[in-house]
């Protein structure tokens, strides 16, 4: 007997995605994603065995698809130094936050309330891309790129520079309760390609190491002063 065609597994995972925004993982049920996916009951189980399974399929496909990108991106920097590497690898998160938002949002909510398959996601995807870039802050602080700070510590203020400006703006944008053409307004301001690559180009600015007057050791500054009279 023939296996099914793989576009159906490829047909329910799509509306998983499109569907998990909506209802989360524990609202998410197997009728949901076959009506929406116009796919048999049975073809689901048959492809996934279980709901958990399929939730967990649908998470990973979109990290997947994130982290190919960001993986290309980390074996061909399109610079020499630390930051410029940084840079491509931000753009890279967040255009995938920007362009997830409404998915990732749910998935955060559900590991704070406690869902298992979404902290198990969570848990093991998150540190698979935060490796990379604690390693590049910490090349960067090593080669006097970066300011000396805990590698967490900056991490976390571009985290902060980057991603809360599309998860919350981009949650009001998209709420509808501000007044008309203000949303519209806010999406441009915050999550447009050129809005988040200036708040990397921001972030980036911050975590400089701070410039080093040019002058010889010992040497002492010379302070002019003004003459009396002029």
């Amino acid at each position: 007997m023939p296996r099914p065609s793989r576009n159906l597994d490829r047909a329910l995972i799509a509306a998983g995605r499109e569907l998990l925004p909506a209802v989360g993982c524990g609202g998410l049920t197997i009728r949901q994603v076959a009506d929406s996916a116009g796919v048999n009951i049975g073809m689901f189980h048959y492809h996934f065995k279980t709901r958990e399974a399929f939730l967990r399929a649908v998470m990973q496909s979109a990290y997947e698809e994130m982290f190919a990108s960001f993986t290309l991106e980390h074996a061909h920097p399109k610079g020499s130094t630390n930051a410029e590497h940084l840079r491509a690898l931000f753009r890279v998160l967040g255009r995938f936050l920007r362009d997830n938002r409404k998915f990732m949002g749910r998935i955060l909510s559900d590991a704070v309330g406690g869902e298992a398959c979404a902290r198990e996601f969570l848990r093991d995807n998150l540190p698979r891309h935060a490796k990379v870039l604690a390693m590049l802050v910490g090349a960067g602080q090593a080669a006097g790129e970066f300011r000396r700070m805990p590698v967490p510590q900056a991490l976390g203020f571009c985290a902060g520079a980057l991603a809360s400006p599309i998860q919350l703006g981009g949650a009001i944008a998209d709420s509808g309760q501000l007044p008309e053409g203000l949303g519209a307004e806010l999406s441009t301001a915050l999550l447009t390609d050129a809005a988040i690559d200036q708040r990397i180009d921001l972030a980036l600015a911050a975590l400089a190491a701070p410039a080093v007057a040019a002058t010889s050791p010992g040497t002492p500054k010379r302070v002019s002063r003004k003459k009396k009279g002029s």
